[in-house]
């Protein structure tokens, strides 16, 4: 069984996803910022700057590792040298947080770049709490699982996507990392609530919330159509539903998630601040 001591310590304060242009900004002033997150894959090499900086970094700032390679929900195996590599990078590192995506992204020898969905049923259940036990087993630790984006729903699913986490939740021990612009991007292309799910969410077992930027466009019926692009600034509707899911669950480590057409750190750094804002007006 992994250790449960070692479990996400993050401060209730703003982070940001590294990138390296960012770092000497950073490193001088990073303002409300209190913490980083970073993707493991980026970090599963030997030496170099990379790893230079990211040793200097986690001097100064608590470490969040974010994996987006393992495919949890994948029927295969999971694959031993990757975790093996992120094992590796997590002992040296010893990171406050640690998380994954509630998705697949292998099938037999092929990788997708994409992070796709699965149904909620039994059998999936099954599979993907065996992984997760099996993740926290090798590396030690409490690994932090993040609700997807969804574009489509399974007729095959027999129960509700937060049922399917509270469920992971109490037969593995994983905690929860719970993205809001996810919830919003869901909601919108499946027509349904955002308040009614963070109402039902398992908000005592999240210990990370995600925010990021979406891109909107539109099916083929002319529905609005939202993709998680994590290439934006957070809208206005995103952050009012961190307010809400803030009332309900009290202060949480806020990510604000941006990697691809990244701004200067001038502009990451006005989106924490805003998370910071958020936080002290619904928390106190």
């Amino acid at each position: 069984m992994f250790d449960e001591t070692r479990s996400t310590s993050l401060p209730p304060r703003p982070g940001v996803g590294y990138k390296p242009q960012h770092y000497s900004d950073i490193m001088d002033d990073p303002g409300p910022v209190a913490w980083l997150e970073i993707h493991a894959e980026n970090y599963m090499g030997d030496g170099g700057r990379p790893i230079a900086q990211l040793r200097h970094l986690a001097e100064r700032f608590p470490i969040s590792v974010h994996g987006v390679g393992l495919s949890i929900g994948g029927e295969a195996d999971l694959d031993a040298d990757h975790l093996a590599r992120l094992k590796h990078l997590l002992g040296w590192l010893n990171p406050a947080s640690f998380s994954e995506h509630l998705a697949w992204s292998t099938h037999d020898s092929h990788f997708f770049n994409d992070l796709l969905p699965m149904p909620y049923t039994a059998a999936t259940l099954d599979r993907v709490a065996t992984h997760i036990d099996q993740v926290q087993e090798v590396v030690g630790r409490q690994v932090l699982l993040e609700n997807p984006s969804s574009y489509l729903a399974f007729v095959e699913s027999t129960m509700s996507e937060t049922d399917f986490l509270r469920a992971l939740t109490r037969r593995t021990g994983c905690g929860l990392l719970l993205d809001v612009n996810n919830v919003f991007v869901s909601a919108t292309n499946l027509k349904t609530s955002p308040h009614a799910y963070i109402a039902d969410f398992p908000l005592d077992s999240v210990f990370e919330i995600h925010l990021g930027g979406h891109d909107e466009d539109e099916d083929e019926t002319g529905a609005p159509l939202l993709i998680d692009s994590h290439g934006k600034p957070v809208v206005d509707p995103v952050w009012a539903l961190l307010d809400e899911t803030l009332a309900r669950s009290g202060p949480k480590p806020i990510l604000i998630e941006w990697d691809n057409d990244v701004p200067d750190w001038s502009e990451l750094r006005k989106e924490a601040t805003r998370a910071h804002t958020a936080l002290e007006t619904t928390c106190g």
